[in-house]
C-alpha cells in the first residue's frame, strides 16, 4: 500500500485527469471521485488498484459514472458534463 503523501498525490493527479476528461471543475471531479466505488478500490489494499496508472483509475471511474443511473447535473452545470465521450 503506498504511503499516505504518495497516496494524497496520485489521488490530485487522478483528480485533474478526471476533470480534463469529463470537461468539469477540479472541485467537482474531486467530489465524484470521492462519492465513487473506485475510490473505496483504491484505498483498499487487497484491491491492488493503487498500483495501476492514474489513467487507468480515471477510466474506472468513467466506467462507474457511465453505468450509474442518469442523475441531474448539479446547480450551475451544464448538462453536457455528465456525457462521457
Amino acid at each position: 500500500m503506498l504511503n499516505e503523501m504518495l497516496m494524497w498525490n496520485k489521488i490530485g493527479r487522478i483528480v485533474v485527469r478526471l476533470a480534463e476528461r469529463l470537461n468539469i471543475a477540479p472541485e467537482r471531479a474531486l467530489d465524484i471521485f470521492y462519492s465513487s466505488e473506485t475510490n473505496a478500490r483504491l484505498h483498499n489494499p487487497k484491491d491492488f488498484l493503487y498500483l495501476m496508472s492514474d489513467l487507468y483509475v480515471v477510466d474506472e471511474v468513467v466506467k462507474e459514472l457511465e453505468k450509474a443511473p442518469s442523475q441531474p447535473p448539479p446547480v450551475g452545470e451544464e448538462c453536457e458534463v455528465w456525457r462521457v465521450e
